[in-house]
């Protein structure tokens, strides 16, 4: 895949941390390098210790990691490996977080509340790391929490490719549904690159876990619809958002989203709903729960993504240059 030296090898490192070793193993294949040897043991009290069993001294280090469920511990495990780096005299550290957790608590949206997404944007500067590397941040402006350098990649393009190889989703049948007025922007950008309408629908969310919605803009009757946002957590919103455009006469929903959290009565809510079809990437490891999903679930992989992004990140190149225009994450 890349013309890379046996001097490169040397410079650039990428470790696996548990959240993240599903990518970070294909990252390593796809650019035809080993993983970087090192070992994550949790003593008996469940406090964790990492340890690097290769000299990086002044090396170029990537830490894979996806801080999602078990949340706590995937960040605090985190942290340890950018010390453990740090002291080891690694030569610039980059913390690679495909799925950032905390991301929604990006704002007071309330009194007396955390802003959490900035904490862990500090913590994670304090434990060391020189630049951060993430997938579709729930808000672009997450970027402007951290001091270092972020790349913000979004899994735009490998929706795409996977878009265009399927046939029933192209052309005039196709309707774009944000299923809230918060993601229309990506949306947007969505029915520009696909060639598609745009719908959107009016949600009236009461608290936190109860998601009342009701009014749809545009038309979605005899088309095929697809949903896209960053994240499916607990699926009320896209489950509601399918029945809505059922009711308008939709054809066909099909749900997309980067991240594929899924907790709670997520998959129950999917099976009871009229979704045809989810499709998410990887940036979560996959979990057994998912498989009650069945047919439904396509899983598109962004490792060779993030491991092109690593290579040019390793080698100062572009990495906007990855994206075609309009592709971007974001803004």
């Amino acid at each position: 895949a890349f013309s890379m030296s046996h001097d490169d090898h040397k410079r650039m490192k990428i470790f696996a941390a548990t959240g993240g070793e599903h990518l970070a193993l294909k990252m390593c294949s796809h650019l035809e390098m080993p993983v970087a040897a090192a070992t994550v043991e949790c003593f008996p009290d469940k406090e964790i210790i990492v340890k690097i069993d290769e000299d990086i001294r002044g090396r170029d280090c990537f830490v894979v990691q996806s801080t999602s469920m078990p949340v706590n511990d995937n960040l605090m495990e985190l942290l340890i490996w950018i010390d453990t780096l740090r002291r080891a005299s690694a030569g610039r550290i980059t913390a690679v977080i495909p799925y950032f957790g905390y991301a929604r608590q990006d704002r007071k949206d309330e009194g007396r509340v955390p802003i959490t997404a900035k904490l862990v944007a500090n913590i994670i500067t304090a434990a060391g790391a020189n630049r951060v590397l993430c997938m579709d941040l729930h808000a672009a402006q997450i970027q402007g929490f951290f001091d270092i350098p972020v790349d913000h990649l979004t899994a735009t393009k490998v929706f795409c490719d996977y878009f265009a190889t399927r046939s029933d989703m192209q052309g005039d049948d196709m309707v774009i549904v944000s299923p809230d007025v918060g993601n229309v922007k990506v949306a947007n950008m969505y029915a520009g690159l696909l060639d598609a309408k745009l719908a959107i629908i009016d949600k009236r969310r009461d608290s936190g876990s109860e998601v009342v919605s009701k009014r749809l803009i545009g038309d979605v009757e005899g088309k095929t619809v697809l949903m896209v946002d960053d994240m499916i957590s607990t699926a009320g919103t896209i489950c509601e958002a399918a029945k809505l455009v059922k009711e308008k006469g939709a054809n066909k929903v099909i749900a997309a989203a980067t991240h594929g959290v899924c907790v709670g009565p997520a998959i129950e809510r999917i099976i009871a709903s009229p979704i045809s079809e989810v499709i998410i990437t990887d940036t979560i490891a996959p979990d057994s729960r998912l498989d009650g999903l069945g047919e439904t679930l396509h899983v598109l992989s962004i490792a060779r993504f993030l491991g092109e992004a690593v290579h040019r990140i390793h080698h100062h190149m572009s990495i906007s240059s990855l994206f075609n225009r309009g592709e971007g994450p974001k803004k």
